[in-house]
């Protein structure tokens, strides 16, 4: 199968398309390098360096034609979107919906996007959130996401495209860039291992679900074989507050550091699980890795790369 990766010289996105070159699929890679980075890319994978919201883009898919499509391009900074909502709509709805009209028009047969578990639900009333739970984002990133979803199925009530849209709880593992993108796991690992105690906003009780990106990956591997349309919660179905996973990579640090607390950020929820019921019946899919061994596996990666001289840019 011939799969195009938007956003895959990215953390998600790079991961995946290894997999995918290593079952055998031809990897096509877009990327803009905004925060992708080209040694992410797998060897076997053709690269256009290429942003979503240009013309270019059409013509990309014009030349390559690909059966499938994996959608992981975007805007994905939270607190960027409250300050500039207007370049995460351009990012995020526009990028995406240049993108649906470029698949109609050469062909594609399915689309995986990468939606939101967590900003797309926005302040959850059950917990863990299921696929056909209200969706109320509180944050531009929320929006976009949740926009990203309503033209899939748009497209394809109209086109007759199929999509999955996987709802990604908080992703984290090797690979992610501190600086570049969002995810505390990383941007922890990364103080810690120069000796900075990890930075909480707020009093640290707001929660997440953390899904390690070995599972994520199996989950879009598994999604080659389905044709399930509509929306698709990739989660652990647990919830962790920040203070608890502070002291967790603390402990694996070895170090005595004291968290330290700064002020809560606009546009980020309380407390955000996902249930992830639905991929286990329709993929057979199930995170395998507990938080206790992701954590320990993200942070000697960082550890790794420290001694190597790769991650810390300060």
């Amino acid at each position: 199968m011939k799969i195009l990766i938007t956003g895959g010289a990215g953390f998600i996105g790079s991961t995946i398309a290894g997999a995918y070159v290593e079952a055998g699929h031809e990897v096509v890679v877009v990327d803009n390098l905004y925060s992708g980075k080209r040694e992410n890319l797998p060897a076997a994978a053709r690269f256009h360096e290429v942003d979503i919201v240009s013309p270019a883009l059409a013509e990309v898919l014009e030349a390559e034609r690909p059966d499938l499509i994996s959608h992981h391009a975007a805007q994905m900074d939270v607190r960027l979107s409250v300050t500039s909502p207007a370049f995460d709509a351009e990012v995020n709805i526009v990028g995406t919906i240049r993108l649906l009209e470029a698949a109609v028009k050469t062909g594609v047969k399915r689309v995986i996007f990468a939606s939101s578990g967590g900003a797309a639900y926005g302040e959850q009333e059950r917990f863990p959130a299921r696929e056909q739970d209200r969706t109320d984002p509180v944050s531009p990133y929320g929006v976009s996401k949740r926009s990203g979803e309503h033209y899939l199925f748009y497209y394809h009530a109209v086109h007759g495209l199929p999509y999955l849209a996987f709802r990604y709880a908080n992703v984290y593992g090797p690979r992610q860039d501190p600086h570049g993108e969002a995810g505390v796991v990383a941007i922890f690992c990364e103080k810690l291992l120069r000796g900075e105690p990890p930075r909480i906003n707020g009093d640290g009780r707001q929660t997440r679900d953390y899904v390690f990106i070995e599972d994520l990956v199996r989950a879009n591997l598994a999604a080659l074989r389905s044709s399930f349309v509509g929306p698709m919660n990739l989660g652990t179905g647990r919830e962790t507050d920040v203070v608890t996973l502070a002291a967790k990579l603390v402990a694996l640090s070895g170090q005595r550091l004291t968290p330290v607390h700064g002020p809560a950020k606009a546009g980020e929820q309380r407390r955000s699980v996902i249930d992830p019921s639905l991929a286990r019946r329709e993929l057979g899919w199930e995170p395998r890795v507990d938080l206790d061994e992701g954590l320990r596996r993200t942070y000697d990666w960082f550890r790794e790369k420290k001694g190597s001289g790769v991650v810390s840019r300060s």
